[in-house]
């Protein structure tokens, strides 16, 4: 071969092997091989460097990732024996489980929790999920046994609204336990001739004040955002505050308990009357003959006679 020949010969091959890294590092893993063809004789093999490339971008090129790749690791086995089993084995795709997520486009099964979402009671677990985790107040959140959150059903008629948990309420995770729970309970059940099961019970506040001290506006701030969301999910008709922090903080107000009880508010559609809490009833007995005046009122709006048993029993 003369030296014109030998350079034009070269050349091609430098082409090639740039054209090949190219591929190679667009993620091509090998181009199909052709048949071994007959050598030309010398005068033939000065075929322009150009006209070789022309004839290998005529192949087929196949993308990374697609099946044709499975000859690169059989290339890649012929020269290294020992590795085959591990890149067998690596090939085999993994088992999807079907309970997790998958990605766009896969049919993997996704839990669905009992409660369907978007329901009250999937909405309201939601937010009793917040309030648990809640650490807005640092004082409540590090003496606090447990959160309060409500307790009744999901779509209730009447709503009776609280101040904050004590320490009975504390201890069992429910609002209105204790002495002041079973006078709210009477208020309820002989009062009004209802079921305590048939209300909605929550308090402003979802953690116990350490000794029982009236929440501070900040408090009542911080949880404002629970309890609207609470009343919201659970839509009432009727709201029953109880004592000065449930009605200031509910009708957003400064306006004293004695002057706001004796007529019906309105809170986003429901009506609202206002008494005296259980507790202040406890330690002032010759007040529950008020707040029996409140319940009557409360009775009449919701359309319920009063029970023949406290008929007459107030003027």
């Amino acid at each position: 071969m003369d030296p014109s020949e030998n350079a034009a010969a070269m050349r091609v091959k430098r082409l090639l092997l740039q054209h090949l890294e190219s591929l190679s590092r667009a993620g091509v893993g090998q181009v199909p091989r052709r048949s071994p063809a007959v050598v030309a004789p010398p005068q033939l093999q000065r075929a322009p460097e150009n006209a070789a490339l022309a004839e290998i971008s005529t192949r087929t090129v196949t993308p990374a990732g697609s099946e044709p790749i499975a000859h690169k690791e059989d290339a890649t086995a012929a020269r290294k024996p020992e590795t085959s089993a591990k890149k067998t084995k690596s090939a085999t795709p993994k088992k999807e489980d079907a309970s997790k997520p998958g990605k766009a486009g896969s049919t993997a099964t996704v839990k669905v929790e009992p409660a369907a979402a978007g329901t009250p009671a999937a909405l309201l677990a939601s937010i009793r999920q917040e309030v648990v985790a809640c650490r807005l107040c640092r004082e409540l959140a590090e003496t606090r046994t447990q959160t309060v959150f409500g307790v009744g059903p999901d779509q209730p008629r009447l709503c009776f609204m609280g101040e904050a948990p004590g320490a009975d309420e504390d201890a069992q995770g429910i609002p209105f336990v204790g002495r002041a729970g079973k006078l709210l309970t009477d208020m309820i059940t002989l009062g009004m001739g209802l079921r305590r099961e048939d209300v909605y019970i929550l308090n402003v506040l979802k953690c116990r004040p350490p000794g029982n001290r009236t929440p501070s506006s900040a408090e009542v701030a911080n949880c404002r955002g629970y309890f609207e969301r609470q009343i919201e999910v659970l839509q009432p008709e009727f709201i029953c505050c109880l004592g000065t922090v449930a009605a200031q903080a509910l009708l957003q107000t400064t306006t004293p308990v004695g002057k706001l009880r004796g007529r019906v508010h309105t809170y986003r559609g429901a009506k609202v009357i206002v008494t005296y809490h259980p507790s202040y009833l406890l330690r002032s007995p010759d007040m529950k003959k008020e707040a029996w005046i409140d319940l009557q009122r409360l009775l009449k709006e919701m359309g319920l006679p009063i029970p023949k048993r406290q008929q007459g029993s107030s003027s």
